[in-house]
């Protein structure tokens, strides 16, 4: 299975309540290529989750487009979009156990979340004793979800989000709750995953490390993007209404309401404030 595009355009987000309406996502622009790994980074109630649910069909944007592979989401039917969910999409909720039966072994966790896809023509589905191999479990197809380490249930979940080899994998703070060797152990799982079936990964997480790891890593603060990071470098992102987010350091010397004018020679960009650069 190849990875999938991701591309969302100008999306918005508002949770309806009934003390005052909350703007979870305020025009967020992003391209994920195919097979790609990404990060999601922000504090809590940045809107990383909410981008995610919506990548996932979960929910539907309040304007926007977001689209998977050649599907905009938002015209898609409930049933369509839960057809993808167990066929093309693969998500992983934060908490291990909230993907796992912690009743059943592995192998049935793993043959059950491949039951759509297995009734849906041209897919072809790994054993489960392979899934297990690839994310690091090999020979535990028979073990039970309470008898693994944290490191090795969050790698089980990863193992029932990949069951049906779905396009594009959504996991939502994997390694939240580990200590640093399971979370190792959880990122060489995603690793695996997409360097040998080319699965596009999107992983939600706080923490700057992670998205160091995967190479390329997306903050969002506010519901929106503010950087993104590649390579170690970090870099500002103009949005597609032309807003950029500066870094909060430079927001703490220069306040929102800071006025300034932008010089724009030679390929170089230099805002000025008053008469001091």
């Amino acid at each position: 299975m190849s990875g999938l595009a991701v591309a969302c355009r100008r999306v918005v987000h508002i949770y309806r309540a009934e003390g005052g309406d909350v703007v979870a996502l305020s025009g967020v622009d992003l391209s994920i290529n195919p097979g790609e790994m990404l990060a999601l980074v922000g504090p809590s109630g940045s809107g990383k989750s909410t981008l995610v649910a919506l990548l996932a069909g979960l929910m539907r944007p309040s304007a926007g487009r977001v689209s998977v592979g050649t599907y905009d989401l938002g015209k898609l039917t409930d049933a369509e979009v839960s057809r993808l969910r167990g066929t093309e999409i693969g998500v992983v909720l934060q908490g291990a156990a909230r993907n796992l039966l912690p009743y059943a072994t592995l192998h049935r966790n793993i043959w059950l979340a491949q039951r759509r896809a297995a009734r849906t023509a041209g897919i072809e589905l790994d054993d489960p004793e392979r899934i297990l191999d690839l994310v690091g479990l090999r020979g535990k197809a028979t073990a039970k979800i309470d008898e693994l380490p944290p490191g090795a249930r969050q790698r089980a979940a990863l193992a029932v989000g990949i069951a049906a080899s779905p396009g594009l994998l959504l996991v939502d703070e994997p390694t939240s709750q580990l200590d640093t060797h399971g979370r190792d152990e959880v990122l060489a799982a995603l690793e695996t995953v997409n360097h040998e079936r080319g699965t596009t990964i999107v992983v939600v997480t706080h923490d700057a490390e992670v998205g160091a790891r995967l190479g390329r890593a997306v903050t969002i603060r506010d519901g929106r993007v503010g950087a993104e990071g590649r390579g170690g470098q970090d870099f500002a992102v103009v949005a597609g209404d032309g807003t950029i987010q500066l870094p909060p350091e430079v927001l703490g010397e220069f306040p929102p309401g800071t006025l300034f004018t932008v010089d724009h020679v030679d390929g170089s960009v230099t805002l000025v404030i008053g008469d001091s650069r």
